[in-house]
């Protein structure tokens, strides 16, 4: 799934180690899921969206 994690990361001038500390996962993790290469669990996405401050809709491009 498509998301725009990295653009909004940038914005709050958050690096991929910030943004994994403050949702308790690893930079790695950030990067699989900014590259698409992995799917994020619920929990993690609603720690995403309330670190990010962001809406479901901003954070994830949904494509049938």
């Amino acid at each position: 799934m498509k998301n725009n994690i990295q653009q909004l990361r940038k914005a709050m001038h958050l690096s991929q180690e910030d943004l994994a500390a403050k949702t308790d996962v690893s930079r790695q993790t950030i990067n699989s899921i900014e590259t698409g290469k992995f799917d994020p669990s619920l929990p993690l996405v609603f720690k995403l969206l309330k670190t990010l401050d962001v809406s479901l809709e901003e954070l994830f491009i949904f494509e049938e």
